[in-house]
This record gives C-alpha cells, sequence and structure tokens, in this order.
C-alpha cells in the first residue's frame, strides 16, 4: 500500500462517524500534489463529502500539517487559521445577536409569530409566501408588531427590503438569496444577518460575509424543501459547530423532540423547527416542553 492510501486509510479509519453514502460521481480532483492534500482529499470523497467540500477539508488538513509540522489522522481540522477564515472581531461584521438563540420556530404568518411570541419562544422567524410586494409588507409590519411587549427576536425570510423598511431586528437569506440581496444596505440599516449553510463550501463563504448567525443543516431528512447536500447528522454538524464556534450558530433540518439532546450536544447555540410547533396538537404545551429542554 502507498503512502498516500495509507494516510488516507487512516483518515477514514478514524472518522468513520462523518461517513455519509457518496452524494455526487464527480471524479476527485486534485488541486496540490502535496502527499498529505492528496490523501485527504481522498479520505473525505470516500467518507462521502461532495467535491466542493472536500477541497476545503483537503486544503485545511494540509495547512494544519504545515501549521503544527507533523501529519495527524486521528483529529479533524477544526482551526479556523487552517480554513483560512478571518479572525474575530471584524470591522465590518453585521450587528451580532446571542451566540444562543435557543428555540428558533419557523412560522409561515403574522398571526403564528405572535402567538409563538405569548408561549415564551425566544427566536421566531417569518417565513410568509407571496409575490405581491404590498401583502409581504403588511405581513411582516403584522409581525413585527407581534412581538412587541416580548423578548422574541424576530428574524424575515428573504424580504429584506420589507424588512429594512419596517425596522425588522433581523433578516435571513438562503444561499440562493445572497447574490441578489443587497447586503450593505442591510448592514447599513442595523439589522442581524443570517445565513443557510449545508457543508463546509457554503460555510466558508457566509463566514466572509460576516452575519450575525451561521445556519447548519439539514441534520436530519426533511420534506419542506429540496436540499442541496444530504442529511448532514449530527456527527458533521458536530465538527461544523466546532470550526464556526465563533458565530452564533443555528442547526436545522428534521430535529424532532427525539434528537433534540444529541443537536445539543454538538455545540451548537439554537435548533431551528418548523412542523415540530405549527404540526402540534398543542403547540404552546410544545414549545414549553421544548424550552425546558434548552434550560
Amino acid at each position: 500500500m502507498s503512502t498516500l492510501s495509507h494516510m488516507a486509510g487512516a483518515i477514514v479509519d478514524a472518522h468513520a462517524q462523518l461517513a455519509l453514502p457518496p452524494s455526487d460521481a464527480q471524479a476527485i480532483a486534485f488541486h496540490q500534489s502535496e502527499p498529505v492534500y492528496c490523501a485527504a482529499k481522498q479520505a473525505a470523497r470516500t467518507l462521502g463529502f461532495i467535491e466542493t467540500d472536500a477541497e476545503c477539508v483537503a486544503r485545511a488538513w494540509q495547512a494544519r500539517t504545515q501549521r503544527l509540522g507533523e501529519f495527524d489522522a486521528t483529529t479533524w481540522p477544526d482551526e479556523p487559521v487552517d480554513f483560512g477564515l478571518a479572525p474575530h472581531p471584524r470591522a465590518h461584521a453585521f450587528a451580532p445577536c446571542p451566540l444562543s438563540l435557543g428555540l428558533y420556530a419557523v412560522l409561515p404568518d403574522a398571526a403564528w409569530v405572535g402567538r409563538m411570541a405569548r408561549a415564551g419562544v425566544p427566536t421566531l422567524q417569518l417565513r410568509f409566501k407571496s409575490d405581491d410586494e404590498k401583502t409581504v409588507q403588511r405581513e411582516v409590519e403584522a409581525a413585527i408588531a407581534a412581538v412587541m411587549g416580548s423578548r422574541s427576536l424576530l428574524f424575515i425570510n428573504d424580504h429584506w427590503q420589507a424588512a429594512i423598511r419596517a425596522g425588522a431586528y433581523g433578516v435571513h437569506l438562503g444561499q440562493e438569496d445572497i447574490a441578489t440581496a443587497q447586503l450593505d444596505a442591510i448592514r447599513d440599516a442595523g439589522l442581524r444577518l443570517g445565513l443557510s449553510s449545508h457543508g463546509y463550501a457554503e460555510m466558508l463563504r457566509v463566514d466572509s460575509l460576516s452575519p450575525s448567525y451561521i445556519a447548519m443543516g439539514a441534520v436530519y431528512p426533511t420534506t419542506l424543501k429540496q436540499m442541496p447536500t444530504a442529511p448532514q447528522g449530527p456527527h458533521r454538524l458536530a465538527a461544523y459547530a466546532r470550526l464556526m464556534r465563533h458565530h452564533a450558530l443555528v442547526a436545522i433540518g428534521g430535529i424532532d423532540a427525539e434528537r433534540l439532546p444529541k443537536v445539543l450536544k454538538s455545540g451548537v447555540g439554537s435548533v431551528a423547527v418548523v412542523r415540530a410547533l405549527i404540526a402540534a396538537q398543542n403547540p404552546e404545551a410544545t414549545a414549553a416542553e421544548w424550552l425546558e429542554k434548552f434550560a
């Protein structure tokens, strides 16, 4: 067995808990020739990381090896410097939010926002679907009014212009919205910004924008929306959380009451839920049960 294959095998054996079924058939592309980089790239692909994420892992492994002066197969890279992340604090960061956002309810309209604010859920997101600008503006304003007098923090999904006009606490954007939204306008208005990510490459992309929080998922299978990657599982979530520990972190995707303790052990400070509350027979009682688990 070659040295490279031996190194790659040692990585795979030491981190089998991170393995997922291969999610693409793309051939491994090596962009460097260093043995550690090549071994880590091969190992990451064997463990089921998509090509772009495997590239991030391989470069980080190579950087760590150079920094420490030795190759270590047993420890997964999780130091921000090895992934090329800028140190904190950052001059152009978005306004901060609490590192631990707690239970985070994603809700379809202002009525639900008010209901969960009264139930004491600390973080809420209005995910209102409409193409009519006036309808969106009214719903955003109603949602903001619904949390007035409560301790709940409200993020507006997608509709960043309406959120700015209404003076919302924050905005949440998906990967597909980053290129089209005017991020400078959101920052200049003093709004917090949450961004979605689905693996290493997307995490590094959103980290470079210095958002208020980073959402990571999907942790478990979900049918609510088509996801760009396979469910990442709690072990990968924990690796992501170690790397992004200087950010507020939100886990999302298929998380129910049974899975919640394992997700919280990953190190994230918040868990986002959709159906767990709005589909519950008694949403207020369910919220109270979940809140106890965060105490």
